[in-house]
């Protein structure tokens, strides 16, 4: 009797594991399913057909993979304090762990999934980077995002972003694929990106572990190279995720934002590269791109960045064949890094509610968006009957979470 007990016990453990394995694949396969034809769905209600898709062929990471990635990440921050040698010896002890830089097979179809994404009409094509774990894609990003589809209701935005092409950035990103919007998040292949370009052999150097990736985090002077190298083998716009849209950018062409000027003369002292709005092979993008390659130095925060696109632009403004426009910090950088705080306030009385009814009138002219500065916003909370809720409130999509963002 108690042989014939624990023999049921056990093979009732058994039926109940089998039945537990059974349950958790099927949930998989259905989230992968559901994720895939989540996509495809958003995309069909959009332009009415829509061809068959590479991305019913991909197998898409585990939440558990996103858990080690944005762990992974943090660990991959070069160590400080340490001379040029100590830390090429770390990144090469490190490049392993470099999941940006493996091959898959969703870097395999990136091209394919590009040229899919873009072959419908778009009202404008426009990319932005994200290189951080997908769970720091936050409230924040998602109300920059509603933005641009407010600007642009059948405008196509894509992504380039491992962490976010994954089932923790789908979740993220479905509140806005729900509304039928034209977004994606497609996993870069840097290699294709590079392929062909002055970028080819630095990124080379940097794989096999024989150039100093210096002291900034590597992902930053990446998405620097990203962006142009996505511009210059596509074109379209690009745009930092900490950017507010307040009106349709399809008007622009071949353009690049002032990020300051001389009071006096009217002409720019600085240029910043959170925008970039070019054709594809636009020979400015190669000087730009030739401009990283060989005066490449990671220890100087935005040597490869906006001062780069400062030094190429001043050594080519005027030579011919150089067809490109500087538009004035109004155009994308209406308010100082200093300043960007004052938007978020609330007035605390009259004299602040008429600034801020005078500022957003002021927003209201010339200026196509807002770059918040996340570095010195991010931490800032919206407050409501501030300049920054004002704007999101009337250039949102969803509309939801503004205040606690």
């Amino acid at each position: 009797m108690f042989l014939l007990g624990r023999n049921s016990s056990v093979i009732f453990s058994v039926i109940t594991m089998a039945a537990v394995i059974f349950i958790i694949y099927e949930d998989s396969v259905i989230s992968n399913e559901s994720l895939q034809s989540g996509v495809i769905r958003a995309n069909k209600e959009i332009s009415g057909r829509l061809k068959k898709s590479t991305i019913n062929h991909i197998t898409l990471r585990s939440v558990q993979e996103e858990i080690e990635n944005a762990s992974l990440m943090n660990s991959l921050k070069p160590p400080a304090s340490v001379t040029e040698e100590e830390r090429i010896a770390w990144f090469r002890k490190k490049l392993p762990e470099f999941e940006i830089f493996k091959s898959n097979n969703l870097t395999e179809k990136f091209h394919g999934r590009v040229l899919e994404f873009f072959g419908e009409e778009c009202e404008i094509r426009a990319f932005m980077t994200w290189i951080s774990p997908a769970r720091s894609f936050g409230k924040r990003e998602v109300l920059g995002l509603e933005t641009f589809f407010k600007a642009h209701p059948h405008g196509c935005l894509m992504i380039l972003s491992r962490t976010l092409d994954s089932r923790h950035g789908y979740r993220v990103l479905k509140p806005l694929l729900d509304r039928q919007v034209k977004l994606a998040a497609v996993t870069p292949d840097l290699s294709f990106l590079f392929k062909n370009t002055p970028a080819e052999s630095w990124f080379d150097s940097i794989k096999s572990g024989n150039k100093d990736p210096g002291e900034i985090p590597l992902a930053q002077n990446l998405s620097n190279l990203i962006r142009l190298s996505v511009l210059y083998k596509y074109g379209g716009v690009y745009l930092d995720t900490d950017f507010i849209i307040l009106k349709s950018l399809k008007g622009l062409k071949n353009s690049i934002g002032a990020q300051s000027i001389d009071v006096v003369s009217g002409n720019w002292t600085r240029l910043n590269n959170a925008v970039l709005i070019f054709d594809m092979n636009h020979p400015l993008l190669l000087k730009f791109i030739e401009e990283f390659e060989t005066t490449f130095d990671g220890n100087k925060w935005g040597h490869n960045g906006p001062y780069l696109v400062s030094r190429v632009v001043k050594r080519v403004e005027n030579t011919p064949g150089f067809n490109f426009t500087v538009l004035p910090p109004s155009a994308f950088y209406p308010v100082h890094w200093n300043n960007i705080g004052g938007l978020f306030k609330l007035p605390e009385n009259r004299a602040g509610l008429r600034w801020v009814k005078a500022k957003l009138l002021q927003l209201s002219g010339q200026t196509y968006g807002v770059h918040l500065w996340n570095k010195q916003s991010s931490r800032l909370k919206i407050e409501e009957g501030s300049v920054m809720g004002r704007l999101i409130s009337d250039h949102c999509v969803i509309c939801e979470q503004i205040y606690s963002s």
